[in-house]
């Protein structure tokens, strides 16, 4: 064994003695650009090339002034390039920050980098912007905004024309079709304020406000009355389309054996609640029963809710799609219900970011069953958080 364990080393430094590190770091995919403590450009790499473009060259003849002042332009709050610098080179972990580069919200990092004979570089990276998400979120927008004003308008000239057309029509008769439009517009503009919202969180994820939310608002949350109150609002509250809104009461079972309490965001896990119960309306059978239970879990350090229902559930090979942003299932069901594949994605990320976990279980034609834990309340808590 000991010969065996020395021969692979030796054969991995050999394998590292090889290797040409500039060119391993000319090929990855963030930028890098390596500063000595003269404040020259010493390294960068084909990625910073692309990200930088003409300020490139800027930056090969000035040094770190010229990227400390890309870096600084357009920075609306956050400390300054030299102040991040700094920090890098007093601690031993990378510094994370962001900026515009080109009209692009970059984030970047920098890290001190210990050279031979005690010299010390600052290495910053940048991350190349994907616009794949912004296109998606924009496209569906787009979308879903033209579609609303089209048919809000359509239907506004509709009625228009229908009184001019028919002065003779009783009231009743007049009233059922404006009624009938009026619910169609106000299924478009409810589609329209959900989408908004979602943009809204993801905002948040995408910008790493998230974590100052849930920490700013971070709570001791009676579990059995929260839900009291949030079924209440429900009833105000069109889950789906106006059109189609109901007193889910009449088939969901609530179980909560105890007044459990929970350290969280009321806020970011009613929106979390409210996604996964709209899924659980779209896609089960109409009146078909629905059940949340809440439980300790067995070391009592977490409370866990289950959302059931007896829906259409979730193909195995579809699963990698349910937490995957803009991505919907195939199946039939699924396709004809509106729905934007964002809710569940943000749900994850809102419930990590509270010191929870979300996963589900499911068998397709009998129904899936989305569960959530929490941390317990600690006093404390909110000071840690």
């Amino acid at each position: 064994m000991g010969v065996e364990y020395t021969h692979t080393m030796s054969n991995s430094k050999q394998a590292q003695a090889n290797l040409d590190y500039h060119a391993v770091i000319d090929n990855l995919g963030q930028g890098v650009l390596m500063f000595d403590s003269e404040d020259r450009l010493v390294l960068d790499n084909h990625a910073a090339r692309a990200i930088l473009g003409a300020n490139m060259n800027l930056v090969r003849s000035e040094g770190w002034s010229a990227c400390a002042m890309l870096i600084d332009a357009r920075r609306l709050n956050g400390p300054s390039a030299n102040e991040v610098r700094a920090q890098a080179l007093r601690q031993t972990e990378p510094v994370r920050f962001h900026t515009l580069l080109a009209g692009a919200y970059t984030p970047c990092w920098a890290t001190a980098v210990n050279g031979q004979g005690g010299t010390v570089f600052t290495m910053i990276t940048l991350e190349q912007p994907d616009w794949t998400a912004l296109n998606e979120l924009m496209s569906a927008f787009r979308s879903e905004a033209i579609t609303a004003i089209t048919s809000t308008r359509g239907h506004a000239e509709l009625i228009s024309q229908m009184v001019h057309s028919h002065p003779y029509d009783s009231v009743d008769q007049l009233g059922k079709r404006v009624v009938g439009f009026a619910d169609i517009m106000a299924t478009h503009m409810y589609r329209l304020e959900l989408l908004m919202q979602l943009i809204q969180r993801l905002e948040n994820i995408r910008t790493g406000a998230l974590a100052g939310q849930v920490r700013q608002n971070r709570r001791k949350i009676a579990v059995r009355d929260f839900l009291e109150d949030f079924f209440e609002e429900l009833v105000d509250v069109a889950l789906v389309d106006v059109a189609r809104k109901e007193d889910l009461r009449d088939r969901l079972t609530v179980q909560i054996p105890g007044n459990f309490v929970v350290a969280a965001s009321k806020e970011h896990l009613t929106a979390i609640l409210r996604d996964l119960l709209r899924n659980a309306v779209l896609y089960s059978p109409p009146d078909s029963p629905l059940t949340l239970r809440a439980s300790h879990t067995q070391r009592g350090a977490t409370v866990q809710i289950d959302l059931s229902d007896q829906g259409y559930g979730i193909r195995a090979k579809e699963a990698e799609r349910v937490f995957a942003l803009f991505q919907r299932a195939h199946q039939p069901q699924v396709i004809r219900e509106f729905g934007y594949g964002m809710s569940l994605y943000l749900a994850k990320a809102e419930i990590e970011a509270m010191g929870g976990r979300i996963w589900y279980e499911s068998e397709e034609g009998v129904g899936s069953t989305f569960s959530i834990k929490l941390p317990i309340w600690r006093e404390g808590a909110e000071d840690e958080a």
